[in-house]
């Protein structure tokens, strides 16, 4: 896939960074007949490096797209989701955090979505400004893309202080995260922006249900300062709202729900591996919703050929 921009008269590779506040080792455990208030024992296990911008990467990755994932790990659990994100095959830049270890999320896959996820680690200013350092060497043309939630330690200016600090670089923003976070940085016009239908109804206090129901307030970030609006509706599909004003919408591709966790970072991968390919909304659209579509009927997040699969039966959906 070729990701070259002209430079100063030379071509150089777009490079594409994410950026994991909260990183996690997402433990997620099946069992039979769940109990609250009693011993309840594993049917299987599955243990797996986490957060959503790592997610974006890893998935990136498997469609041949080369980045870096950015973020804080601290402890022993942070150490492990250095060793296995290494063992992907994913390029890493980790910022280590003194005080705290990274968060455990328990994710109880058999019982109707419930999660317990943890705090994560004490990450100071010092340490703030050293992300701000690698920050600071991206290019016109590069990506970066801000995704989930944040430590308690930090504030929700955090996104936005960013942007700020970047805003007249050239570089492409992507957000994928909730409430403060994500209007903060609406003033400083992202490239993309991912909520899902309910984050977006709860910015506007209303109850968005249906793909058409969806578009009006997509359409009101894009007021807001958003180039593009990605909504993703789980079984209802996906909404865009590009940079040119027209609407994109899919239903959710036939397949059997298998692990929900990591759809929406995938989505965002998706959309922006197409984006990359030949910069038509379309492809981009139809190569999120195939990739999340595609980790959503999968045990692990999707593999290219899981995504080309999808792919091409959305394609024949829309022929037929």
């Amino acid at each position: 896939m070729d990701m070259r921009t002209c430079s100063q008269g030379s071509w150089r590779q777009i490079m594409i960074y994410t950026v994991t506040f909260n990183p996690s080792l997402d433990y997620i455990v099946s069992m039979h007949d769940f109990a609250m208030g009693k011993t309840n024992r594993t049917t299987g296990e599955q243990l797996f490096p986490g957060g959503k911008g790592i997610n974006v990467s890893i998935v990136l990755r498997n469609l041949g797209v080369e980045n870096t994932a950015l973020g804080f790990i601290a402890g022993f659990t942070g150490e492990k989701i250095e060793r296995e994100t290494a063992a992907m095959g994913l390029r890493t830049d980790f910022i280590r955090v003194d005080n705290g270890f990274s968060r455990i999320n328990v994710k109880l896959k058999d019982y109707d979505g419930t999660e317990i996820n943890g705090m994560g680690p004490d990450i100071t200013e010092n340490c703030v400004e050293q992300l701000y350092g690698k920050l600071d060497q991206l290019r016109a043309g590069d990506v970066l893309v801000l995704a989930g939630s944040i430590p308690q330690c930090l504030s929700d200016s955090i996104y936005s202080d960013i942007l700020g600090r970047l805003s007249e670089r050239g570089i492409l923003f992507v957000v994928d995260a909730t409430k403060e976070l994500l209007l903060n940085v609406l003033q400083y016009r992202p490239f993309l922006v991912k909520p899902n239908n309910h984050e977006l109804g709860e910015i506007f206090a209303v109850e968005l249900r249906t793909r058409q129901e969806v578009i009006p307030y997509a359409r009101k970030l894009q007021e807001k300062g958003a180039e593009n609006v990605l909504v993703s509706m789980s079984g209802q599909g996906a909404v865009l709202v590009d940079a040119a004003g027209d609407v994109h919408e899919l239903p959710a591709p036939r397949g059997t729900l298998v692990n929900a966790v990591g759809a929406g970072d995938s989505m965002v991968a998706g959309f922006l591996a197409g984006w990359m390919q030949n910069k038509d909304y379309g492809h981009a659209f139809r190569m999120g919703i195939s990739a999340g579509s595609a980790s959503a009927f999968s045990e692990l997040l999707a593999t290219r050929e899981e995504v080309e699969t999808v792919y091409k039966s959305i394609m024949l959906r829309e022929k037929g």
